[in-house]
Parts: C-alpha cells; sequence; structure tokens
C-alpha cells in the first residue's frame, strides 16, 4: 500500500512539475491564469528571465518532491534522508492544502462556486500531503 500512494504522490508530483514549465511557454495569459500575478505576467511581457527562471525552480522542486515518491515507491534508487523527505514534502503539500478553508470561506462569501481553480489547486495539494503522509507512515510501520 505505500508504495501505491507514494507513486501516485510522485506522479502527481511530476504533473505539477511539468505544468510549471507549461506556463514557462505558454506565457502572460498562463501566469494570469494560475495566479502568479500581473506583475509577473507583465514582466513576462515585457521579456524578463525573472518570471521563468522562478518558475523553473519552482519546477525543479516539484520534480525533486517527485523522485521522492518514486524513491519511496521503490521505483528509483533509496534518496538521502528518504524518510525525513517525504514527511517533510507531505507536511508541506498539507499545509498548503489547508488553505482550502479560508479559500472556501472567502468565494462562499463572495458567491462564486466552490469549484474555483484555488479551491481545486487547495485540494489537490491536500491530496499530495496526504499521500506522501501515509506513504510515509505506511513504510515505517510496515
Amino acid at each position: 500500500m505505500p508504495r501505491r500512494l507514494l507513486l501516485i504522490g510522485g506522479l502527481l508530483s511530476a504533473a505539477i512539475a511539468a505544468l510549471h514549465v507549461a506556463v514557462v511557454f505558454v506565457g502572460a495569459p498562463a501566469y494570469r491564469y494560475f495566479g502568479a500575478g500581473e506583475g509577473m505576467a507583465r514582466l513576462v511581457e515585457s521579456g524578463s528571465l525573472i518570471p521563468p527562471v522562478v518558475t523553473l525552480a519552482i519546477a525543479l522542486v516539484f520534480a525533486v518532491w517527485a523522485l521522492y515518491g518514486f524513491s519511496g515507491a521503490g521505483l528509483i534508487r533509496r534518496l538521502p534522508l528518504l524518510e525525513a523527505g517525504l514527511l517533510t514534502i507531505g507536511v508541506i503539500y498539507f499545509v498548503r492544502g489547508l488553505l482550502v478553508i479560508p479559500e472556501a470561506m472567502v468565494l462562499l462569501q463572495s458567491g462564486r462556486s466552490l469549484l474555483h481553480k484555488v479551491v481545486v489547486f487547495s485540494l489537490v495539494s491536500l491530496a499530495c500531503g496526504i499521500l506522501y503522509l501515509a506513504g510515509a507512515i505506511a513504510r515505517r510501520s510496515g
């Protein structure tokens, strides 16, 4: 069971990394859509290298997290500090996912749908956190 949880977590992290890379190639509209802010979108439009460098650095973090998921699932060699890494990744995703609560409250108060992208992003983060944490805990128990 921990293998499957960590494999799915790793696949989601890899997809998130790929999404960040795609944002760089799509450009300003993607930065706007995914909430990077108007400032970042304008920097992209002006030809600044700051947004793509920052976005690719974030993509690299998610790619490393994917590797940790795959390592925990036994698909690749054991990475350094694997147990601590899996727990840390799980906690970061989980805490980010908890933002769904205030985000949902704001959306409900403004009369907007709970299917808004920020809620979806938070739910994906929460799911990733649960996958990494449950997988890491199950590895330790089994």
